[in-house]
């Protein structure tokens, strides 16, 4: 929005301000709306319509999605957790657990004292001496109480480091490895740091066996709680749908983006004549829904052009999904559409695109090159980094200087450097450490 600068010299300080001001907050009734996602806009629309009598709202349906793709890996679809009412808790499933399973003793309401400090990701955050400052009770039946929670489902609840999670899962399961319990009791640091050899030799054991036990320590799961119902999610409602009819591209808004809002200009005409207080309430909100409608107008043009640049940087992707993304940045849209960055910016950030093999948000389509010469995306160099690894002999890892070279002879030209920041950053380990000895 163009903000008028022109002002004579002999216009006082306090006018400009005035006027300023005004131009800013409109300005900012703007940004707010570009900034919203679907659900939000549904939401704020829907109060303005209860706060000002002349509009109205209509919502127009679109069916919702929870398949999504992230940027990181394209090609794989989660789906979006879905919380009802019905959804149990941790602490209500852990609380079922006591009050069906223990007498009513002072044991028990240990137990539920307990309860009340176990975290949303299922551990225990009091101590054994807080809870016998504040409850009196002796030293062993605090031991006993922790012991009887650290025997409720999930396996892991209850426990007070990631080591003592994962030793009370592996206590509970008859199908860990033998040494598996033993090794993450006494020599826990030595496993996480890779140093196997040391283990081995620890406990008279083959590295085979070591592999074996950490192959199963990354099975089990370091948050016991996480699965249950602590927030609200809910599905993913798109602004964009791209669809192939007849062999042609279509790249459309959903129906959900695009509410209506109408204007009761009859009842406006109305109450213009019943007062002066009232005339002046009604122009003031009529002047509300003319920035709305404005604003709504911006909001749909500004989503629809970005996502039309996007799909013509990205159009081999969206017709092919085994091709990468090419290297787009902010600013490329902002100059090709005359906007600032920062509207680009709030135009993708949780703005959605429905596509027939997953539904991507838009901010995700944007990567830096690997290079200033180069036209592969930097998320390109990382796939083609990932797949280099996923078919390495595993018992002999290709270092970081081999990745190099590969993808050098792929046409993408980075150095090691590089290759090890790119390879830390989608999680992979070092060859070192990507070492496994069966």
């Amino acid at each position: 929005m163009a903000i008028k600068q022109g002002f004579s010299q002999n216009q006082t300080q306090q006018q400009k301000q005035i006027q300023r001001l005004a131009m800013t907050q409109t300005l900012q009734q703007s940004i707010q709306m570009l900034q919203y996602n679907v659900e939000e806009l549904q939401d704020f629309l829907k109060q303005k319509e209860m706060d000002n009598p002349l509009i109205t709202v209509e919502m127009a349906a679109e069916k919702p999605t929870s398949k999504i793709s992230g940027d990181s890996d394209r090609h794989e679809a989660f789906m979006n957790q879905i919380a009802s009412d019905t959804e149990q808790s941790l602490f209500d499933y852990l609380l079922d657990q006591v009050h069906l399973t223990m007498r009513d003793t002072p044991l028990r309401r240990l137990v539920l004292l307990l309860l009340d400090y176990v975290d949303d990701n299922g551990y225990l955050g009091i101590s054994n001496e807080a809870v016998i400052e504040k409850t009196g009770a002796d030293e062993i039946a605090v031991i006993d109480a922790v012991t009887l929670l650290q025997q409720l489902d999930p396996p892991g609840v209850g426990a007070r480091s990631l080591q003592e999670c994962l030793m009370l899962q592996t206590e509970n399961d008859t199908f860990s490895p033998e040494q598996a319990y033993l090794i993450l009791e006494e020599s826990f640091e030595d496993l996480v740091n890779r140093q196997w050899d040391k283990i081995a030799k620890k406990y008279d054991i083959q590295l085979s066996d070591v592999q074996a036990v950490f192959d199963y320590v990354r099975t089990l799961t370091p948050n016991p709680g996480a699965g249950f119902g602590k927030q609200e999610h809910s599905y993913i409602i798109p602004d964009l749908i791209f669809s192939i009819e007849n062999g042609e591209p279509q790249l459309l808004q959903s129906k959900a983006s695009r509410p209506k809002v109408s204007f009761s200009q009859h009842y406006f005409e109305q109450l213009q004549n019943v007062d002066e207080e009232v005339k002046a309430y009604v122009t003031e909100k009529k002047k509300e829904y003319d920035w709305i409608s404005k604003s709504l107008s911006q909001r749909e043009d500004t989503i629809l052009r970005v996502g039309k640049i996007i799909f013509e940087k990205q159009s081999e992707f969206f017709m092919n999904q085994s091709k990468e993304l090419k290297p787009l940045l902010l600013r490329d849209v902002a100059n090709k559409l005359h906007l600032h960055e920062s509207t680009i910016s709030r135009a993708v950030n949780g703005k959605y695109i429905a596509t027939p093999f997953g539904t991507f948000e838009l901010k995700s389509f944007f990567s830096n090159a690997v290079n200033r010469e180069s036209d592969v995306s930097a998320d390109a160099a990382k796939e083609k980094i990932k797949k280099i690894i996923d078919e390495e002999d595993k018992r002999k890892p290709i270092s970081d200087s081999k990745i190099e070279k590969n993808l050098k002879e792929s046409g993408i030209a980075i150095s090691r450097r590089t290759v090890a920041k790119y390879r830390e950053a989608i999680g992979i380990p070092s060859s070192s450490k990507r070492k496994r000895f069966d």
